[in-house]
């Protein structure tokens, strides 16, 4: 007896800030790519389909959208970091962080 199927994989990319197209605040808005693989004895071997969406963390809405626009969303968000995994970035931004002016000190970060 052979037993296969498939298997829903969640990942979170980013998190944005950005204007809901649905309730209008700007809210945290997550980035997800969900990846279903093909399982064979419950072993997932290769991925059958790959969707990006945005959600928004204030009102929920989700709104799927395109490789290309999640790779350029996940770019603005982490300033060019690779996925973990892929490649090499150190993860550190730049510049001065939301809601923080110049000058100013955040004691969360080193």
């Amino acid at each position: 007896m052979i037993i296969f199927g498939t298997k829903g994989y969640l990942y979170q990319l980013a998190v944005l800030t950005l204007v809901c197209g649905s309730c209008g605040n700007p809210a945290a808005h997550t980035l997800r790519k969900r990846v279903t693989k093909f399982t064979l004895f419950f072993v997932p071997l290769f991925p059958v389909s790959t969707k990006y969406a945005t959600q928004c963390t204030f009102c929920g809405a989700e709104q799927q959208t395109t490789a290309a626009q999640a790779e350029q969303l996940r770019q603005q968000a982490g300033g060019g970091q690779s996925a973990p995994g892929h490649g090499s970035g150190t993860g550190h931004a730049t510049g001065p962080q939301y809601g923080q002016a110049h000058g100013q000190h955040n004691p969360y970060q080193n």
